[in-house]
């Protein structure tokens, strides 16, 4: 028997999983604990508080009856810590959300390398939060982290430094960055040069499965493995979409939707990049070809909001708010940059759609939403080289039913909603990997259809 601890963080929670194998049967998938996570705003910038993300981490393993075999990290991709000379943390991470990265990409394009040359090298898509563009923006911005930084550790590696001390830099968020060639599956070499920006900051590459050390001692958690799993969670999540064949796309549904394609090699066409595509790693050599889209964001911001002034917005209270303006004609393009981070997310729809009432807003965001996959899959058709019969609908946004059979309805396609923890089980089952329990990703679904069920939305119209 094998107990696997997934430590599972997200942009607005953080949750441990617990996963007990027997000879390679599921026997239990359990929460631990679960904690708020946000950003934190500090004299104008954003940052994560890691060390309170670290030390919950920590009682939640303390907390345990019984010793886990391993643990593996997963988390958002993108945002790094920096690490000086003698290996201390040198202050929080900064989050994705800063404001800082604006403009840099047309700043970069047009000084130092075309935009379609850089597609080529790394098949990114273009947001102005990534990696690449962040270091390129704390470089100009004076930023006293990056310019004593001998290292960068993504958010899942800067945690599995704190828990084991050893730096290591994990393929599938590490391809997040816009720093790493999606062919070799290694940094662009001379690309730091070009941009002006620091070299060598990456740490050793470690693929999925790969044991990276042991917690220390100090911790006085014992001696347990822990799993450089798909750190990245999307790569999590699309490790674990319960498929019987490969033709299907997926959505990984959360504060942001990823939409997307499993491929066995990188797309770096130039329709692929006229239409924002990217090419993150997935497990096995595979390539999560898909588009960031916003998501629950634009509904959380809003609850958010409502919450402080008392309203009642469960969802169930949402649910009815929807239904009840159906007929809502109003629409907004999720991913337009106002929606980003702005100081009222409830005005800034209301302005832009021409909502009146709350409802009317929870129903703006559900219909633009489902609108705004089906012009993405349509794209994914065009790009594909096999045909899409259906949409896996995987993460928290998943057991959203108003939205799934609006998604169907809009793109035409059976949806199969779940598992909605579909990030923590891909963590856990490529532990069980690691440990020599599951043999592939053939297997590794087919416990995920065997263990956790899932809802097939059919189209309809009206």
């Amino acid at each position: 028997m094998k107990n696997f601890l997934a430590l599972d963080c997200g942009a607005t929670s953080c949750r441990g999983i617990l996963a007990t194998f027997d000879g390679g049967r599921l026997l239990k998938f359990e929460e631990i604990c679960r904690f708020p996570n946000g950003i934190i705003t500090e004299n104008g910038r954003c940052y994560w508080d890691i060390q309170h993300i670290f030390e919950e981490f920590t009682d939640c393993i303390r907390s345990l009856e019984v010793v886990p075999d391993s643990i593996g990290i997963d988390t958002w991709g993108v945002d790094f810590g920096h690490i000086g000379p003698d290996g201390k943390i040198l202050g929080r991470p900064r989050a994705y959300r800063d404001s800082y990265t604006t403009g840099v990409p047309e700043e970069i394009f047009s000084k130092h390398i075309p935009a379609t040359e850089l597609y080529g090298l790394t098949g990114m898509q273009v947001m102005n939060f990534n990696s690449v563009f962040q270091l390129y923006a704390q470089k100009k911005e004076g930023y006293q982290p990056y310019a004593d930084a001998a290292r960068i550790l993504f958010i899942p590696d800067l945690l599995i430094y704190m828990f084991t001390g050893r730096q290591v830099c994990e393929y599938t968020e590490g391809s997040t960055s816009g720093l790493m060639n999606p062919k070799t599956r290694r940094p662009v070499e001379g690309l730091p040069e070009r941009l002006g920006i620091k070299a060598g900051l990456l740490a050793d590459i470690v693929q999925p499965g790969d044991i990276v050390g042991y917690t220390k001692p100090e911790l006085g958690l014992g001696k347990i493995p822990v799993v450089a799993v798909a750190s990245h969670d999307t790569a999590s999540a699309i490790a674990a979409v319960p498929a019987k064949d490969d033709n299907f796309a997926y959505l990984s549904s959360g504060t942001w939707s990823l939409m997307g394609l499993e491929c066995k090699s990188p797309v770096l066409s130039e329709a692929s990049r006229s239409m924002d595509f990217t090419n993150e790693g997935g497990i096995d050599g595979t390539t999560c070809f898909l588009k960031n889209i916003t998501g629950m964001w634009l509904l959380e911001e809003c609850r958010r909001k409502w919450k402080r002034e008392g309203i009642d917005c469960s969802y169930d209270r949402i649910l009815e708010w929807a239904r009840s303006e159906e007929g809502f004609t109003g629409r907004i393009n999720p991913d337009d940059a106002r929606f980003a981070n702005p100081a009222d997310m409830e005005k800034e729809i209301a302005d832009a759609s021409g909502a009146r009432t709350r409802a009317q807003i929870v129903s703006c965001i559900y219909h633009s939403l489902a609108e705004r996959y089906k012009e993405v899959l349509g794209q994914l058709r065009l790009l594909a080289k096999k045909p899409i019969d259906r949409l896996h609908i995987i993460g928290g946004g998943s057991a959203n039913d108003y939205l799934n059979q609006l998604t169907a309805n809009a793109v035409g396609l059976p949806v199969v909603a779940g598992p909605t923890e579909a990030t923590a089980i891909g963590n856990v089952l490529m532990q069980a990997r690691a440990s020599g329990l599951v043999k592939d990703n053939a297997r590794m679904r087919q416990l995920v259809l065997d263990n956790f069920p899932t809802r097939t939305f059919l189209p309809y119209r009206d």
